[in-house]
């Protein structure tokens, strides 16, 4: 964290000759192994008491990417009256390790003389040991020997103090101890505090500090972006992303990792492809993180195939590689291929977690395998001792209802352990406006209004089942109740990415510059699947208004004015790819259906419960969703 100043501690004194030194051989960063050999040559010479020697091994250990604290402690217990420099890397081997609580241990040992005392160095090595710990009283106390002893214009000393306040959430210290070093500061010290912003959810500040930055390294560019991104608001992280490669800086693996992440979530498949390309235009080596990334961003961008093929060449797979694998097949609805991988990635000898059974009961669910559902749900907690939770609950309330066992999921519900969130409750009532259960989903919806009255979802279900059934009177009512709690509809909005840009449209919308050709289009798509047979499905429009109006209601949905769009900009035959926020109404998955059909395109639209893939007029969801 600290090299200029570090790099001075690994020479030996001119008085000992480096080059015949047990130690020479070593590289800069050795193995435990490598280390323990030095350390025999070093008693094979005499030199077993030699203090510097001794304290010099000790640096390669704290040095080391991996080094056993026991090891290290063996060596500083030979010492009878160790150095300070000793004493600060055995610190530094107690920062490193879990127990770095160990480093305030030997600090204390420090400053009551029973060995050499603190200087600069150790300050600097028990305040990082200190930010590990989370240990803020501690902290707080070495903070005032520092000043005691006048080191606070040091700054690797307040940079580990700015660190130390921002990792124990401590963010108006941190800020008066960078306010205080002003003319003390490093490009270590602003992405100290900038980290902290960040983890303190102060974007806004963080985003004024970096603007102020004097020299920013690829640090500062990463902990920007993650922080945009961590925060959902990913679109300005891969504008910052931009720029940042708009000036010539090349991005490490964090930075690449979470623009994959930003891409991925938003369904930019484009932009994700152009990282994709950067890293191999960067000779990148394909860690594990970066290729299941890659495996993510492909999946949720609506390539699955490609998703499968980068999962495949994999030469490292985690755990966390299986489980986007296995949540990206159910995503797509390939139920049968997610309980492959998962049952393949038991055999390999891994341990599923609460994420894996997710994405397999997922895939169940979305594929409607009723049976297996049931088989993986026993499983996890007969096999693996893994409690249900909220989610594996819902994700088999969901393949109950969906499937048509009402009965079951409402058992399954009132013998949970803990009470049922409203999420339950909202995703059984959804089946019941599925399989037109009106007595059933009005109890159920009054139920949810009254648990979460501010969400207007539950009043949106509960109206489009009585819209469904025709009990105009009861929408009215329902919807005045929604108007009276002050709570709106959530606005449906769909994403295309075309011609280098993110377009965004809202049912009705006419606001994109070429809306007077888009819905051209759109009376072009209606007059061409009409021929084909189309009739609207209006049973989705809450109003009690005319049937023509309703048919105009409809017919401006954000995913059509998207494909519209798509339409225009695409070549022919060209995937036309859209990103929605809501689940897909049943009119709108007929039309898609019916313009793959007609136009001949394929349409991949991600909605806010799964993926469907339109040809040739079917949907990969087969009507199940």
């Amino acid at each position: 964290m600290f090299p200029n100043k570090l790099s001075s501690l690994l020479f030996l004194p001119k008085s000992l000759s480096y080059s015949h030194s047990p130690l020479s051989s070593l590289p800069p960063r050795p193995s435990l192994l490598q280390t323990k050999q030095a350390h025999a040559r070093i008693i094979v010479h005499g030199l077993a008491s030699d203090v510097v020697l001794l304290g010099h091994l000790l640096s390669f250990l704290a040095l080391a990417p991996s080094s056993s604290l026991e090891y290290s402690l063996s060596v500083y217990r030979t010492l009878s009256y160790p150095s300070v420099f000793a004493s600060n890397n055995m610190i530094r081997c107690f920062a490193k390790s879990d127990s770095p609580r160990g480093s305030v241990v030997l600090y204390s040992s420090m400053r009551q003389g029973n060995v050499a005392l603190p200087n600069s160095h150790t300050f600097t090595f028990v305040l990082q040991a200190c930010s590990k710990a989370l240990a803020i009283h501690e902290g707080t106390q070495v903070h005032s020997h520092v000043v005691k002893l006048g080191f606070g214009v040091d700054v690797f000393i307040s940079n580990a103090l700015i660190h130390l306040y921002s990792a124990c959430c401590r963010m108006e210290c941190s800020k008066r101890v960078f306010q205080e070093n002003i003319h003390h500061r490093d490009v270590v010290s602003w992405n100290s505090i900038l980290a902290g912003l960040v983890r303190d959810g102060q974007i806004g500040v963080a985003e004024t500090m970096f603007g102020k930055m004097p020299e920013r390294d690829a640090i500062s560019w990463s902990t920007m972006i993650m922080g945009y991104v961590q925060n959902g608001q990913l679109e300005e992280g891969l504008e910052c992303f931009k720029e940042m490669r708009e000036r010539g800086l090349k991005p490490n693996e964090a930075i690449l990792v979470t623009v994959l992440s930003a891409s991925a979530q938003m369904g930019l498949l484009e932009h994700g492809r152009l990282v994709h390309s950067i890293i191999n235009s960067l000779n990148f080596r394909m860690t594990t993180s970066l290729g299941t990334a890659l495996v993510d961003m492909y999946a949720k961008c609506g390539c699955i195939e490609q998703s499968k093929l980068l999962f495949n060449s994999m030469h490292q797979r985690d755990i966390s590689s299986w489980n986007v694998m296995i949540c990206g097949l159910a995503s797509h609805g390939l139920g049968k291929e997610a309980l492959a991988h998962f049952e393949t990635f038991v055999k390999e000898g891994f341990r599923p977690v609460n994420v894996t059974f997710i994405g397999v009961l997922n895939a169940c669910s979305r594929a409607g395998l009723v049976r297996e559902g049931r088989h993986y749900f026993k499983l996890m907690t007969e096999n693996y001792d893994i409690e249900p939770e909220m989610e594996h609950y819902g994700c088999m309330v969901d393949l109950l209802g969906r499937a048509g066992f009402i009965n079951e999921a409402v058992d399954l519900i009132e013998k949970m352990p803990a009470p049922p969130d409203p999420v339950l409750w909202a995703t059984l009532l959804g089946a019941c406006k599925i399989h037109g259960l009106v007595e059933l989903g009005e109890m159920i919806g009054n139920k949810l209004i009254h648990l979460d009255p501010n969400h207007d979802g539950h009043y949106v279900q509960l109206a489009s089942i009585y819209a469904k059934s025709r009990k105009w009177e009861d929408v009215v009512r329902v919807r005045r109740l929604m108007f009276k709690q002050n709570t709106n509809k959530i606005a449906g909005w769909s994403l295309i990415e075309a011609e280098g840009r993110v377009h965004q449209f809202v049912a009705g919308d006419r606001k994109h510059e070429r809306s007077s050709e888009i819905y051209k289009m759109l009376e072009t798509i209606g007059r061409r699947i009409s021929e084909a047979g189309y009739t609207p499905n209006i049973s989705s429009v809450l109003h009690d208004i005319g049937e023509e109006e309703k048919e105009n209601v409809i017919k401006e949905h954000s995913e059509r004015l998207a494909i519209a769009y798509g339409m225009l900009v695409t070549g022919v035959g060209d995937c036309i790819r859209i990103v929605k926020n809501l689940r897909v109404c049943e009119d709108c998955h007929e039309v898609s259906k019916m313009i793959s059909q007609v136009f001949e395109r394929e349409i991949v639209v991600r909605d806010g419960s799964r993926f469907h893939h339109f040809k040739e007029g079917k949907c990969s969801c087969h009507d199940f969703w």
